[in-house]
């Protein structure tokens, strides 16, 4: 178990080293792939209590999947069938959409249900 961030630093920058070694990656047999898998669980479980991952919002990952496919908030409420209030108020987090919208949401921005529902 990993105690410190001192110690945290250390054991990442071992396994980066590791990671440079096909063999490690590869070759079960190897030293060092053993010595990769013990360390990168050490890695993984420090993380998750110290830096954990939230899921993202609903106003995230609209405005990521605007960004990647070139869209401002006319061109998606016209997409979605919605006013440009209404899409700003989801892009602020100010209202949720109704289920109708939230599937269009979905279906039209590939955002898994799951994100546009906020579960």
């Amino acid at each position: 178990m990993i105690q410190t961030e001192k110690e945290y630093n250390a054991i990442v920058k071992r396994v980066q080293v590791l990671l440079q070694t096909p063999e490690n990656i590869e070759n079960q047999e190897a030293q060092g792939y053993i010595e990769l898998n013990i360390l990168s669980d050490l890695v993984a479980d420090y993380e998750e209590n110290y830096y954990p991952i939230r899921k993202p919002t609903l106003s995230e990952t609209m405005k990521l999947r605007m960004f990647e496919r070139g869209l401002n908030q006319k061109r998606l409420s016209e997409l979605l069938g919605i006013s440009t209030s209404r899409v700003s108020e989801y892009l602020t987090g100010k209202s949720e959409p109704t289920l109708k919208t939230a599937r269009d949401i979905s279906q039209k921005l590939d955002i898994d249900p799951v994100i546009v529902l906020g579960l």
